[in-house]
């Protein structure tokens, strides 16, 4: 009589574990209010495996007398997130990785990101990669996908249909004795004003490259100590303008997102000051 009260008992306590594990688990589950008909029923049959999976788990652990060993989300012993236990059930998603970037070899005399120290290497590319994430939510879709060139921070570019364009972001250390740069509408250039967020004035222009048979677009604004461009140039191959507008840029000049990246580069610059005058 004694053995079989013993295995009662035995019985009694793996079955309690099961339970207290299945409903310490499964409280992590959500079950949404708003689900109805065929929805909800599958989210109940979801919650039902999961609940006979832990079961098994937990018995299968109990038989083997380790059930002490068996660790839950949410338990007390695992520090404040929890996600040290064998089911992580709320593991937040992966971020997507940039693309890679487009390698260009310098030309004879002129230097490229791989000359630079390791550490001011990986700072520009991680700048590089933010911009990369910021331009292409901010552009319109017609430039395609951004990414950035290893040349030179500034550098970028985007391609869509098997047409590139190249891409301008300059964030560059302002000559003080210089007078910020101003659109000039002159052969054929077309140029717009906005008013940023702060009340940072900018130029955008549309002008004919190329003997004028294509366009870029640009934006141009001096923010803190630094002169910031953007500028989308053409597909020359093609013969394809520059697929976005002075406003579009205007519009990305515009943006929070944006502005904090000019706002580091200005910070902290990545680029040396240009003492010469850019025409247009």
């Amino acid at each position: 009589m004694g053995t079989n009260e013993n295995h009662t008992t035995d019985d009694r306590t793996t079955a309690v574990l099961v339970r207290d594990a299945m409903d310490r688990v499964t409280a992590e589950l959500p079950v949404t209010a708003d689900l109805v008909g065929p929805a909800r029923a599958q989210g109940l049959r979801r919650r039902a495996r999961f609940r006979a999976t832990i079961g098994g788990a937990v018995l299968a652990v109990a038989g083997l007398g380790l059930a002490g060993a068996f660790v839950l989300p949410g338990g007390d012993d695992e520090g404040p997130t929890g996600s040290t236990g064998v089911i992580d059930v709320a593991a937040p998603p992966t971020s997507s990785a940039p693309p890679p970037p487009i390698h260009l070899e310098p030309s004879p005399g002129e230097s490229s990101m791989a000359d630079l120290p390791p550490a001011e290497r990986a700072r520009q590319e991680n700048f590089q990669n933010r911009a990369v994430g910021v331009l292409q939510q901010l552009l319109p879709p017609s430039v395609g996908t951004v990414q950035r060139i290893d040349l030179g921070v500034r550098q970028y570019q985007g391609s869509k249909d098997g047409k590139t364009f190249h891409i301008i972001f300059s964030v560059r250390p302002s000559d003080p004795s210089m007078e910020p740069q101003t659109c000039r509408e002159i052969k054929g250039t077309v140029c717009s004003k906005a008013t940023l967020p702060g009340g940072i004035q900018a130029d955008a222009a549309v002008s004919p490259i190329n003997n004028g048979n294509v366009t870029e677009s640009r934006v141009r604004f001096r923010y803190g100590a630094s002169d910031v461009s953007l500028s989308v140039g053409p597909h020359d191959a093609s013969n394809t303008s520059a697929p976005v507008t002075a406003q579009q840029l205007l519009d990305v000049a515009k943006s929070s997102a944006f502005l904090d990246l000019v706002e580091a580069a200005d910070r902290d610059p990545l680029e040396e000051m240009q003492r010469t005058v850019v025409g247009g």
